[in-house]
């Protein structure tokens, strides 16, 4: 039995505001030093998880620059699509989630979504869309999806038939991977946030 093409999902390397805990959608923040270092070596992983030379048949990322970026230093040519724009967060952008929560105690952007931002069910609805795309492009090889850290736990939650608030359960660290294929017909997370330093 050949090799099965699968769905790579990156989060964007380091930046000032994922390092300080702020919530960060449509802000243009850069990737640190540290970022784009581990944005290199997440190319390597990606190569290693692969495990052929063959291009993707389709690579898409986040016009936000930190995804742009963590994908051409991975030594990716991406497609920019605002679908894989990060989880809307409204008046919570830039927050950080104790700040948050002096308002609104036990908030969390999973089940409470984000003032002024995007909902549970929205997200869910442009997570679909996403991965409806992707699997249509499997039939002639790998997916590459570059983009941030909620909505790439949210893209792997709903790949597998879980709710939004599934994603809450699964990590995505910056500049790491999840997989995403299938034993047979059942869709199955393959790897989940494997780290850049994996390789080092």
């Amino acid at each position: 039995m050949g090799r099965q093409p699968a769905v790579y999902v990156v989060r964007h390397g380091e930046t000032e505001w994922s390092a300080a805990g702020k919530h960060t959608s449509y802000s243009d923040i850069p990737l640190t030093p540290n970022g784009e270092q581990a944005a290199r070596f997440a190319g390597e992983v990606l190569a290693r998880l692969r495990g052929t030379d063959e291009p993707p048949s389709l690579v898409l990322s986040s016009p936000r620059q930190r995804a742009v970026r963590t994908a051409q230093l991975a030594g990716l040519r991406p497609e920019v699509t605002e679908h894989l724009a990060e989880w809307n967060y409204g008046e919570y952008e830039g927050v950080t989630t104790t700040e948050i929560r002096r308002t609104v105690p036990d908030w969390n952007v999973w089940t409470h979504g984000s003032l002024g931002g995007e909902s549970v069910a929205e997200v869910g609805a442009r997570a679909d869309a996403v991965l409806a795309r992707a699997r249509e492009a499997l039939s002639d090889g790998d997916v590459v999806l570059a983009g941030h850290g909620h909505f790439g736990r949210v893209l792997a939650a709903r790949w597998v038939d879980l709710p939004v608030a599934a994603g809450a359960h699964l990590g995505l660290a910056p500049a790491s991977w999840t997989v995403l294929g299938y034993e047979r017909e059942n869709p199955q997370l393959i790897h989940v946030n494997v780290p850049p330093w994996s390789l080092r």
